[in-house]
């Protein structure tokens, strides 16, 4: 089965990069796939506009086809009702992908944020966990690196199927904290462990550990540090709660944490007109809120936002800690 789904494969004996690859295979599931056809033209009717808060910015983007991601059912007992859409027996029988290093499929996602957005999945149905995957995440950004940043939702923090290994993939800077994390008006460097600068970012309204290296053994090593750390403060017997994202330039990995406290915020449970669909993860805490309802995307305010953003992270405080003891 898994030969049929297999569009291409990384490394090839060219020089062919992983970015061209990737974009060859989202030229052809446009022209094969009609579901990825039309969440690709479903791009052009997206609004979006700038929220000013009071020390940072987001932009908040209407798109109703993230209904399905924003509104999932993750609890155990839905997860284990419904078929596991990231199988490779339950792809649609259009969908291809780019088998990645013989252990993952790059699948263009048929409800896309931006243009050119990847599901990067395992091909076994094993747990999300970055953990357990952090090489995997250090190499697709260096593979990736002349179009993408890859991100990663926590299973209990933004992935919509948490029983299965999976990143993606966004083109670079189309998430505002990626400028906002390489600009030293905004860094705040803390220390440095081995190879590895480790920052946070004044005033930005939500807790954010910013690691920097051209050593890649040293950021795996330091990632697992702040992990092990975060699981002791934050007393989680389960990989801690955070969205990731990590990018690759000039020969340096940036990945991007953001420690969480909670999933979704009070106002995503309320009913009827009190309710606000907004459930924050990598892309959203990272400063692209997405808005999947209409009359949300217009009911939105600034103080709402800063409010979600730190009803959702964990305390400055907290953040502190972490940071202190790695």
């Amino acid at each position: 089965m898994l030969e049929q789904k297999i569009f291409s494969r990384f490394p090839q004996s060219s020089s062919t990069s992983l970015s061209q690859l990737a974009s060859a295979l989202y030229q052809d599931q446009q022209q094969r796939w009609q579901m990825l056809a039309e969440g690709v033209n479903s791009l052009a009717g997206i609004r979006n506009k700038t929220m000013k808060c009071r020390t940072f910015e987001v932009i908040l983007q209407c798109n109703p086809k993230r209904i399905v991601s924003t509104g999932a059912k993750v609890d155990p007992a839905s997860i284990k009702e419904r078929k596991c859409f990231l199988c490779v027996h339950h792809l649609p029988a259009e969908q291809q992908g780019v088998l990645y290093r013989e252990k993952f499929l790059v699948l263009c996602n048929p409800m896309p944020i931006f243009k050119e957005h990847f599901t990067i999945s395992h091909i076994e149905h094993i747990p999300q966990s970055v953990e357990e995957q952090i090489v995997p995440f250090l190499e697709l950004a260096e593979d990736f690196s002349a179009s993408h940043t890859i991100f990663y939702n926590g299973p209990k923090c933004g992935a919509s199927a948490p029983d299965h290994m999976h990143f993606q993939a966004s083109p670079k800077n189309s998430i505002p904290v990626e400028t906002d994390a390489a600009s030293s008006d905004r860094k705040i460097f803390h220390r440095q462990v081995g190879d590895v600068k480790i920052f946070s970012l004044a005033t930005y309204g939500r807790s954010v550990i910013v690691l920097e290296s051209v050593n890649k053994q040293h950021m795996e090593f330091t990632f697992l540090r702040l992990t092990s750390a975060m699981r002791n403060i934050m007393k989680s017997d389960d990989e801690p709660m955070m969205n990731a994202l990590c990018s690759f330039t000039d020969r340096c990995w940036r990945m991007i944490v953001f420690p969480r406290a909670k999933h979704r915020p009070n106002v995503y449970f309320k009913e009827g007109e009190e309710k606000i669909l907004i459930s924050p993860a990598a892309v959203d805490i990272g400063g692209l809120v997405i808005t999947p309802v209409e009359k949300d995307f217009y009911r939105v305010d600034a103080p709402m936002i800063e409010h979600i953003f730190d009803e959702v992270s964990i305390p400055s405080h907290t953040l502190e800690h972490i940071i202190n003891v790695l």
